[in-house]
């Protein structure tokens, strides 16, 4: 995810240069899992001291260095309990391990942890603070939507990447006189999706919010192309959107975070529109390259304020909180506020549910990502 990398190093920095040492967590919450407190070599594959000279260059690709993983220490698969664990794991599970994530927490000497990431990675920083670990969240998802924030890391570059996606795609669509479907990333939210059609003006946009009618889409898309001199149209969907009376389009087992894969609604759109049009479709899915590569200027500029206020925040003595932007402004909340689900379009201000399209009359008064 673009932002991570510059968001460890600005930490770092400004931790380390008041005489603290950092840990970075070696694939994310899998560290307090796997770890095994037995084995002295354990630690080395799951933990990496955090120095200055360390994260130096790090901020100058995406990702993250440390890697990632979903894993959830309270919700293991017996598949995926490690060996040291598996005496503790009876029965069939899921399996709660957040006891001996604790005790990985107290045997490293941890001070405060400052987890980056969305609701599911959240959750289990919220579960940790429940348990009395200090615990200063920063939200991190391309989807933008963790409650108690206008902002997360990654929103800005998916949208930056997702209208340059369209445009170049534009370029095949029109030669071939074609109607494009392009799904990009959004499973409870359409933000993603409304924002980057609302910027690359695309013909039609299909969010997670609102179920949609594929007869009327259809018709709606020809009407589209035959008004285009270039006699072509263009429409994004959501990952996570789905036709009226229909199911979401999921594969695989769920992951630790009772999560199923998504991605299909946009070749099952397509389908379905060429069946009813006789059309010829181009059928796009962004997919991770909305979320590649380097932050775009402002997750830069979002991820290293972050890092530093949540720094800031640990250097105090603060605990239970989650960085955040509030009307402009940055600021903490309590990290409580993840608990209220997941933020989703304001519909009603923000979307035409008959024409399905963006619907920004009025911009005076909104946020500036228009949540």
């Amino acid at each position: 995810m673009p932002g991570l990398n510059p968001c460890i190093k600005a930490v770092v920095n400004r931790v380390v240069h008041d005489g603290h040492e950092v840990v970075g967590l070696r694939r994310g919450w899998a560290a307090l899992l796997q770890h095994d407190l037995d084995d002295p070599d354990s630690a080395a594959e799951w933990f990496q001291p955090l120095t200055a000279a360390t994260v130096r260059t790090i901020d100058r690709t995406g990702g993250t260095f440390l890697h990632t993983s979903r894993t959830n220490p309270s919700r293991v698969r017996a598949d995926d309990v490690p060996e040291h664990l598996a005496s503790e794991a009876t029965g069939e599970g899921p399996f709660d391990f957040t006891a001996h994530a604790l005790r990985v927490v107290e045997a490293l000497g941890i001070d405060i942890l400052i987890p980056i990431g969305g609701d599911d990675t959240l959750s289990y920083a919220l579960r940790m603070h429940d348990e009395g670990v200090p615990v200063i969240a920063i939200p991190k998802t391309m989807d933008n939507d963790v409650h108690g924030t206008d902002y997360c890391i990654g929103f800005s570059t998916a949208v930056t990447r997702g209208v340059q996606f369209i445009h170049s795609l534009r370029t095949s669509t029109g030669s071939h006189e074609r109607i494009a479907v392009i799904e990009l990333f959004g499973r409870y939210s359409g933000e993603t999706s409304l924002v980057t059609a609302y910027l690359a003006g695309v013909d039609r946009a299909v969010i997670s919010e609102v179920p949609f009618d594929v007869d009327r889409l259809g018709t709606l898309l020809l009407d589209d192309k035959r008004a285009n001199p270039s006699n072509y149209a263009m429409m994004t969907v959501s990952e996570g959107a789905t036709l009226a009376g229909g199911d979401l389009v999921l594969s695989g087992e769920e992951d630790a975070y009772g999560h199923r894969k998504l991605g299909g609604i946009g070749e099952l759109t397509a389908a379905l529109l060429k069946e009813r049009t006789g059309e010829q479709m181009i059928v796009q899915e962004v997919g991770y390259l909305m979320r590649s590569g380097a932050p775009d200027s402002l997750d830069l500029m979002v991820a290293t304020n972050y890092a530093v206020m949540a720094a800031d925040l640990a250097l105090e003595g603060a605990s239970g909180r989650m960085v955040a932007l509030r009307s402009g402004t940055y600021t903490a909340v309590p990290i409580s506020a993840t608990r209220e689900g997941v933020k989703r379009v304001d519909v009603d201000e923000l979307y035409d549910a008959e024409a399905y399209r963006p619907k920004v009359r009025h911009v005076a008064g909104k946020p500036m990502f228009l949540y």
